[in-house]
């Protein structure tokens, strides 16, 4: 089963999945909003780098959860 299928399964029916996902919209939308900033603070920057970490770690624990869900196939 393709990957974008699974992740549309687990989005309507896991919670979990869900809750993950959403922070990771967030987390990108708010880097969006940095990205669209001309030069960033001192603590904008530290704010950048630990969302890229925050972001990323969302994105593994939803890779997992797909690869957990092929595999209970």
């Amino acid at each position: 089963m393709k990957e974008m299928k699974i992740k549309e399964i687990l989005m309507k029916k896991d919670r979990d999945f869900q809750k993950v996902a959403k922070l990771h919209k967030q987390c990108e939308q708010k880097l969006d909003e940095y990205m669209q900033k001309d030069w960033l603070s001192d603590q904008e920057e530290v704010m950048e780098k630990e969302l890229k970490k925050k972001k990323l770690s969302l994105k593994d624990q939803m890779y997992k959860m797909i690869a957990d869900y092929k595999k209970s196939l």
